[in-house]
């Protein structure tokens, strides 16, 4: 279960450092995302959201085959509690219970034109990558959850 850990938090954080600059076919809009953003704001968001799970990756990493120390255990579960409130106040809230007008704006010319399995609701449309993302978080906090003894 480690290695699967370790895993998805590898995913993750390739995700939060590469959406907004790879092109991934369909599954982004990278020239779309350059638009709504300056490119010197759009680097700093990216550190600021990659950092603290790159740290907690490496960390992990260091601390594989044996014993992971209770401060790393914390740093997860806050880390990806925070990533997972995130996702649910900026995705799920508006598309599912809170019109945000805005927000859907934002992301429909943000993610124009990316692949999605999910209908519109009041505006949003989780594109599949970002449902990727999320799915990835929870599968790491049930993980967290599992190796909790560890």
């Amino acid at each position: 279960m480690f290695t699967l850990l370790l895993i998805l938090q590898l995913f993750q954080v390739l995700f939060l450092a590469l959406h907004d600059w790879v092109p991934l076919g369909r599954l982004n809009n990278v020239a779309a995302v350059h638009a709504a953003d300056p490119p010197g704001r759009l680097l700093r968001v990216t550190l600021i959201s990659t950092l603290p799970y790159a740290f907690g990756l490496a960390a992990s990493i260091s601390f594989a085959g044996g014993a992971t120390p209770a401060w790393l255990r914390d740093w997860l579960w806050i880390s990806y509690g925070l990533l997972l409130a995130g996702q649910i106040r900026a995705w799920w809230i508006p598309y599912l219970l809170l019109p945000d007008p805005a927000r859907a704006a934002r992301y429909q010319a943000m993610f124009a034109g990316t692949h999605a399995v999910l209908p519109q609701r009041h505006g949003i449309t989780p594109n599949t990558l970002h449902l990727v993302l999320h799915t990835t978080t929870l599968a790491t906090l049930i993980l967290l959850a599992g190796t909790a003894h560890r």
